[in-house]
């Protein structure tokens, strides 16, 4: 898809009723700014009114699914415009503070993932390499996660003392115990430890992220498409009804509350990380709890 100011950063493609929607920053471990996001929302809406489509599949150009949310490259535009598509809320371009956080943040973060956890359509995320805080929040938002051995996940935004990133769904992703273990930590955990854990589907071979992940999308492909698209939105009614929507947006608020303790002790509302700073800060989890 091409949007404006930097196209291509989202390709698509139709294979055997299978939309292939991929992220395309690779020299930047396609970090998302706000025009990959209106790409990808565009794509996705393009993918649910073809009908030819049955089954959608998000992957990422590269060595990495994405290192989450673009926190510095060249192409960062936090001042660009796009009519809003997700929420009904103000345009952030010409305010300031805390309010152009929450409004931006609402829509181009929060919004677009319950937007895109809403697709009729079932969706798969092929990952590989970095799946890092808002990668993570594009991973979790697909029905299924095929993860190759190579990936890794993490959230380490409470390195910038923000309890999370916005999409807030690790309690019931991933059980509140290992969510609290890799938020307080903001270590790494493997596509191993992820299955584990079921928040990922299937591990394999690098070699064979693309077709297992394709085998998979044909054999969901066969079902009948209406029965995929109700059975998808009665287990995510299940999925609100145990709490996910409203602790989403209590935590939320705790977000930019620690948003706004940055600024108004530090320098910025990131309590002064940059992207860098976050990667210099990762690493792998101690052996054993991979």
């Amino acid at each position: 898809m091409t949007v404006p100011f930097e196209p291509d950063v989202v390709t698509y493609e139709v294979r055997d009723g299978v939309a292939i929607v991929t992220l395309n920053r690779p020299d930047y471990r396609n970090a998302q700014n706000s025009v990959m996001t209106y790409a990808l929302d565009a794509a996705f809406e393009k993918a649910v009114e073809d009908d030819e489509v049955k089954v959608i599949v998000l992957a990422g150009n590269g060595k990495h699914f994405s290192a989450g949310h673009d926190l510095g490259t060249p192409g960062r535009d936090h001042h660009v415009h796009y009519d809003n598509k997700a929420v009904m809320w103000w345009d952030h371009v010409d305010k300031v503070g805390g309010d152009q956080r929450y409004a931006r943040e609402m829509e181009v973060y929060l919004g677009m993932c319950r937007r895109w956890r809403e697709i009729p359509k079932p969706t798969i995320a092929s990952v590989q390499g970095a799946c890092i805080a808002g990668g993570l929040m594009l991973a979790w938002v697909c029905d299924l996660i095929v993860a190759s051995e190579d990936a890794f996940f993490s959230d380490p935004v409470v390195r910038m003392g923000i309890p999370g990133v916005e999409y807030f769904a690790h309690p019931w992703i991933l059980g509140t115990r290992f969510a609290k273990e890799i938020l307080y930590t903001g270590d790494r955990f493997s596509a191993q430890r992820a299955y584990e854990v079921g928040m990922v589907s299937r591990v394999v071979t690098r070699e064979n992220l693309e077709s297992e992940t394709l085998a998979l999308a044909a054999r969901i492909a066969e079902m009948p498409r209406f029965g995929l698209a109700l059975t998808k939105r009665a287990v995510n009614q299940c999925e609100d009804q145990m709490g996910m929507r409203n602790g989403m947006d209590s935590v939320f608020g705790l977000h930019h509350f620690a948003h706004a303790h940055n600024a108004e002790v530090g320098t910025d509302s990131l309590g002064g990380m940059n992207a860098k700073s976050m990667a210099a800060s990762a690493r792998p989890a101690q052996e054993g709890s991979k």
